[in-house]
């Protein structure tokens, strides 16, 4: 008596392997979708955060902060090595994270005023404890942060575009990055004071944002937002990623920039989104500035 083998036929199993190859196409753009307006979610949280604390630092010295670029040396042609994403960062956090100092210069070196030979306004091993209780006045001066650092995820230039340079801007100041951690980031935290080895810690970093305060006595589109506030900062990560970036795009004086920012709602006259106040913009998932996926807290 013969016994019956059972088994699949290769034409059972191709049908099977075609089936599970069907579901994980289908599925997978789903779970990317999903994971995408995840992230998409959370930038929005991390942007109202960013706003509430604005909001504060108004309250406290009457403005939001500048984002204009500043030249280090105070001539013509000096370099830009300070501008609208770092001076985002020193107003929410501190020029070196531990708070605000209301006589801050704005400058990319900390200190309090336009001479060289100034004092640091954020050293505290260069203010004198002059009413003796052992802290320099330097912090008591202080406020903020505004910002909690685990929301702000804030990196120094250098360390997030390691290896490749800064361009004009200054290294050793500080950004606020989005939620899409696209790269690794390595800081240097000290020395090991047994082997003398580098002692470094490893995290996820996004992309700057980029800050923008409107000039509310400016009458164009051009007079109310500068593109030159975070130029800088857009061409340098252009050129560590060796992508177009469409907002570093300057012909017709940056008119990408100016139609990525106008209101097509008012027809009459070229005229910006969030006139009376301040643009923030995340390059998004694909890391990019100016393409469609960019978060921003103006327009759709």
């Amino acid at each position: 008596m013969k016994r019956k083998i059972s088994g699949f036929t290769i034409v059972e199993l191709l049908l099977v392997l075609g089936i599970i190859a069907l579901l994980v196409g289908v599925l997978i753009p789903s779970l990317t979708t999903v994971r995408n307006s995840a992230r998409e979610a959370k930038q929005k949280a991390q942007f109202t955060a960013i706003e509430v604390a604005l909001t504060a630092f108004k309250n406290d010295y009457g403005d939001y902060p500048p984002s204009d670029g500043w030249y280090y040396i105070p001539a013509p042609g000096g370099p830009l090595d300070y501008c609208g994403a770092q001076k985002l960062a020193e107003a929410l956090l501190g020029w070196d994270l531990l708070g605000f100092h209301p006589k801050s210069a704005w400058r990319s070196d900390g200190y309090d005023g336009m001479a060289s030979n100034g004092p640091l306004t954020y050293d505290p091993d260069k203010v004198r404890d002059i009413n003796g209780d052992g802290i320099p006045e330097t912090f008591d001066e202080r406020k903020g942060p505004y910002l909690e650092l685990a929301a702000a995820s804030a990196f120094k230039l250098g360390d997030l575009f390691r290896p490749f340079p800064t361009g004009p801007l200054a290294p050793d100041t500080f950004v606020l990055c989005d939620v899409f951690s696209a790269k690794k980031v390595t800081m240097f935290k000290g020395t090991d004071p047994v082997t003398g080895q580098p002692i470094t810690v490893t995290e996820r970093a996004g992309a700057p944002i980029l800050y923008y305060r409107a000039n509310t006595s400016g009458k164009t589109i051009n007079g109310i937002y500068r593109v030159i506030d975070n130029d800088a900062i857009v061409m340098t990560k252009q050129q560590a990623d060796g992508k177009e970036h469409p907002l570093a795009r300057s012909a017709g004086q940056y008119q990408f920039f100016y139609d990525y920012i106008r209101n097509p709602k008012i027809a009459v006259r070229p005229w910006p989104y969030r006139h009376d106040s301040y643009i923030l913009i995340s390059a998004g998932a694909d890391g990019l500035y100016g393409t469609g996926d960019d978060i921003r807290n103006f327009g759709n």
